[in-house]
Parts: C-alpha cells; structure tokens; sequence
C-alpha cells in the first residue's frame, strides 16, 4: 500500500520546496520508490515553447535526483505569483478536486512513499470561486499525515504556535517540525526551536541550514513518518 506524507509552512517563502526536495534526496538514496506532488503550483515560468514549466517540481526533481516526470509532478501550473486561487481566476483552468486526486492516485499505484507539497501555508486556497478548495481538504481526501517546515528566524514561535493550532482545530495530524536556515550557535534560533517545541508539544525532526545538501535524519527515519493513504496502491 502506497504511502503519503503532506509538507505544508508557516508560510510563503520558509524554505517549504528546499526542504522537500532534500526529503525526496535522502528517500531516493535510501532506495524508496519516491514520489513529489503539488495540487497546484504558480509563480512558473515559461520554457521557449512557451510553456509553462513547474518551478517546484523541477527544483525537486533536480535536487533529488527522482526520475520521476515533470508532467505527472503537478496537474495544474499557473504563471502569476499569487496564491492558486487568484492564479485561476486570472488565467482560467482552476483546480478540481477530482483531477488533482486522480494524479496523486496514479502515483499510488507505481510508487511506495508519496510527498505532497502544499502551495503557500495552510490556510492557501486552492480554489475560491463557486467552488470552495482548501488544502485541508485534499489532505482529509487522501488520509495524510503532516509536517510543518518553518524559518527559524524571528517571528516563528508565533506563526509555528497559529499554524499547529489551526490544524488541531481543523483535525489533521502533525508528525512534527522541521526548521530551515537554522544557525547553530544562534541563541534566537535555538531558543525559538526550543519555544515551537514546548508550546505546540511536537517533536523536532530535523533543523536545516542555509544551503544544507542533505538532512540529518535517516531515510529510515524519514519513511517511518509517512502513513496509508486512501485510494490507489501498490
């Protein structure tokens, strides 16, 4: 059976694809059958066929060194810089429900461990119009369990303390926190790492620095956190 994990921040910019990418790497040097997948992702540019590349997805796959294919990483690529819901309304093609469960299915049937990346925070629409999406939704969809990527720096004891009450709140289960451009030796970082983790009661998985090529933590480790999802399988 097919196994997912959802990676969601504190919000934009934390460093969220950075640290899946490094995820994905130490899955596929562990020898998992590895899998990246975003619902929707913008802020793309475009190749010189003037289409439209997925960002995210590239830098994963580049960083991780997946063979997994671009075009079954995201089913729905927007060019603006804004949040996926505005990005439709802008440009059309918005998100349903049924074609973005349908991609990760099908990753379900060929790969063992499944990694989705949110767009944005966890309060990021994925569709607003007549049709309401939030990413709670899809994670409630497919059965994932989480872990929260958030700065170290000043300001995340607060937007760590919003993000895990919000998902208590709304019943999605949290596996523990990752903190990204962690400076060894920097007493607000060490100090805010150990705050997030008294406060929320979460366990630290793994604290990234700037430019890091790999986490501290086995594949083992990282597989250990990633739980059945519905549908699909092997």
């Amino acid at each position: 059976m097919a196994k997912g994990l959802f990676i969601t921040g504190t919000g934009t910019d934390v460093g969220k694809t950075f640290v899946t990418g490094l995820i994905l790497k130490a899955l596929h040097q562990g020898g998992y059958q590895a899998a990246y997948y975003k619902a929707a992702m913008s802020g793309n540019q475009r190749g010189a066929d003037g289409a439209l590349i997925p960002g995210d997805a590239l830098f994963v796959k580049s960083v991780s060194g997946i063979d997994q294919p671009l075009e079954e990483m995201c089913p729905y690529v927007y060019e603006n810089a804004v949040s996926p819901h505005l990005a439709a309304q802008m440009e059309g093609n918005p998100v349903e429900m049924e074609k973005a469960l349908a991609g990760f299915d099908q990753l379900a049937q060929r790969y063992q461990l499944i990694t989705v990346e949110g767009s944005g925070g966890i309060l990021c629409p994925l569709r607003f119009d007549q049709q309401k999406i939030q990413l709670t939704d899809f994670i409630k969809a497919k059965n994932l369990s989480c872990l929260i990527v958030a700065d170290a720096g000043l300001g995340t004891i607060n937007s760590v303390g919003l993000t895990v009450a919000y998902m208590k709140g709304a019943g999605i289960p949290i596996k523990g926190l990752i903190f990204n451009r962690f400076q060894p030796g920097n007493p607000m970082h060490e100090d805010n790492v150990k705050m997030c983790a008294c406060l929320t009661g979460l366990k630290v998985i793994a604290q990234v620095q700037e430019g890091a090529s790999q986490l501290e933590i086995s594949p083992t480790q990282l597989a250990e956190l990633y739980e059945e999802v519905n549908g699909g399988g092997l």
